[in-house]
């Protein structure tokens, strides 16, 4: 059983992931004045944060992997960014439960060593 819950909080991280893509592009297509503004903003945030995490986070792959201090960092800019880009969107609920979400799921990471 713990195995299971194991593989669930892995898929977890993973749509956290994807939701931080998702967020910034809703907040760059949200707080754009006109349409070439949206189109840089609603594709422009989340090339950023994937070129981001492709150089720092990304577990097989990272150009410059981080550990420790630093990935505790990198991880809470990233999914703090994704919260905080639902928030300045105007989407309070939604931001406040992808950061709880974030919170328990990398506590259960860290106790689990994933």
């Amino acid at each position: 059983m713990l195995s299971l819950a194991k593989n669930v909080n892995l898929l977890v991280a993973f749509l956290l992931e994807l939701g931080v893509l998702a967020s910034t592009c809703y907040w760059g297509f949200t707080v754009g004045q006109s349409w070439p503004v949206k189109l840089l903003l609603g594709l422009g945030a989340p090339a950023l944060f994937i070129a981001l995490w492709a150089v720092f986070g990304a577990a097989n792959g990272a150009l410059i992997p981080l550990t420790g201090f630093a990935r505790v960092v990198l991880e809470v800019l990233w999914f703090g960014g994704g919260a905080a880009a639902l928030v300045m969107a105007g989407r309070l609920t939604p931001g406040l439960v992808f950061a709880a979400v974030y919170v328990v799921n990398a506590v259960l990471r860290l106790l689990w060593n994933q």
